[in-house]
């Protein structure tokens, strides 16, 4: 890592910490800059505004997300329709953690979405990728029925978005959030399974 990218590390990692804290409206650019010893001008050599900062988060945590899901949709051993469940139930859980142990945090989805309102389809296309593969396996062993796979992904999201960000819908517990999700991916599933494949499940 340069030089360069290191000083931006740096920053992102000290706003990480203050806003998870105090929130990000309540977290300013000078704050930002004085936790890493810099002068606020420097700050804005590396992040045009704070909003940038909230969006440099919001895609690091979706990277370091998606690289768990992926690791789970590799999983060739497992039945395809299994593995899904995994990745819908996993995405969920960590979701709904996250924003339990750090409220704060719904604010950056907040204003991520009501600022960079393209940033959500971005992260939902990449997710797409490796669903696609999954279904894609699915049709290969016969347990699903043959069809468009990035389309079935894509409404496999639609399905589930209320499970993606929990809080931001509702205010049911997990457990009962991880029992709604069990059902729809039920349904969802009866809809993609090849008859063979439905006989033998």
């Amino acid at each position: 890592m340069d030089e360069k990218s290191a000083t931006r590390d740096r920053i992102l990692q000290a706003a990480i910490a203050r806003i998870k804290h105090y929130g990000y409206s309540k977290t300013t650019m000078a704050e930002i800059a004085a936790d890493c010893d810099m002068s606020p001008g420097n700050i804005y050599r590396f992040f045009e505004a704070k909003i940038d900062i909230a969006e440099a988060m919001a895609r690091k945590h979706y990277s370091d997300e998606q690289g768990e899901l992926s690791a789970i949709a590799r999983k060739k051993d497992i039945p395809a329709d299994k593995r899904l469940r995994e990745i819908f139930l996993k995405r969920l859980r960590d979701s709904y953690e996250l924003l339990e142990e750090k409220p704060k945090v719904m604010e950056i989805a907040e204003v991520i979405h009501r600022e960079r309102p393209t940033f959500a389809n971005e992260q939902f296309a990449l997710e797409r990728v490796f669903l696609s593969a999954v279904l894609e396996d699915g049709e290969a062993a016969g347990l699903f029925a043959p069809g468009d796979h990035n389309l079935t992904a894509e409404m496999l999201q639609a399905a589930t978005m209320k499970f993606s960000v929990p809080q931001l819908f509702s205010q049911l517990t997990l457990p009962k959030l991880e029992r709604e999700l069990e059902g729809v991916l039920d349904l969802l599933f009866r809809g993609l399974y090849s008859r063979a494949g439905d006989s033998a499940a």
